[in-house]
């Protein structure tokens, strides 16, 4: 029984492999992308970027412009994030089988996050970029409604892994709905709501940047403008400050994270 379970798999796996090639070939074919051409044009790309991608001391004269575009991305993203989180965990409250008042609430709530989720920052950008043009507060919620999505999702999933024992334990008692949150859903859940929001901070000052290019705002906005000017000294100095800016925020997402959970 057992080899005809581990046959039955190892022709699955085999099947799943040569969709895989299948589907892969036929995008190369789709696209005109040649492999071999690809890695023979590798060498020169690389040659490019030694080349031109050099941080001088002209560029370096910019760094206080760039910084005070990077502050503003990485605030955005910080204002978005924890605001959306005010609205995610009330969503979250509402859409998990565990505190939900009633199916109507449950269906609105996960169907919120669904949509918002599903479309991604940068096309929340465009679409909004059509109402209230091109300025922060464009980038802000389009990043806002994103990160609503996302957060709500992981918050249904964080309160519907919560413990029952100490809900059950309440709700005997006769305690209110809100008692029955504030005592016993949000103090289990709280360290790994934490963590998912900074982790979306994270997230979101990386795709700050490619929203700023399209609102003409922040980072994005003065990397867009460096690049188009084919200033790359200067676009060298500002990929390099967007790197270790997000490294910098990892780091302190790591070490708050080691700290609650």
């Amino acid at each position: 029984m057992n080899q005809k379970v581990m046959q039955k798999r190892k022709w699955q796996s085999t099947l799943f492999l040569l969709i895989i090639i299948a589907v892969t070939y036929l995008s190369a074919v789709i696209t005109n992308f040649n492999f071999v051409d690809g890695l023979a044009a590798f060498p020169a790309a690389i040659g490019w970027i030694i080349s031109n991608l050099l941080i001088t001391q002209e560029s370096l004269e910019r760094l206080p412009t760039i910084l005070e575009k990077l502050n503003e991305t990485v605030f955005m993203s910080i204002a978005a994030t924890t605001t959306a989180a005010v609205i995610s965990i009330f969503l979250g409250l509402m859409g998990s089988k565990t505190t939900s008042l009633n199916g109507i609430l449950s269906v609105v709530a996960r169907f919120i996050a669904s949509v918002s989720r599903n479309i991604p920052v940068v096309a929340w950008a465009l679409i909004l970029l059509l109402s209230f043009g091109q300025n922060s507060v464009t980038g802000y919620l389009a990043l806002f409604v994103g990160t609503v999505g996302f957060l709500t999702r992981a918050f249904i999933e964080s309160i519907d892994e919560a413990s029952q024992s100490s809900v059950e334990a309440l709700t005997a008692t006769g305690a209110t709905y809100f008692h029955i949150v504030n005592k016993a859903v949000i103090p289990q859940c709280l360290p790994q709501m934490i963590s998912w929001i900074l982790f979306m901070i994270e997230t979101n000052i990386r795709s700050a940047t490619l929203v700023g290019i399209l609102t003409g705002t922040g980072i994005g906005y003065t990397f867009d403008m460096y690049y188009k000017s084919m200033n790359y000294n200067a676009v060298a100095l500002v990929t390099f400050s967007i790197v270790i800016a997000v490294i910098i925020i990892e780091l302190i997402s790591n070490y708050i994270r080691k700290v609650i959970l």
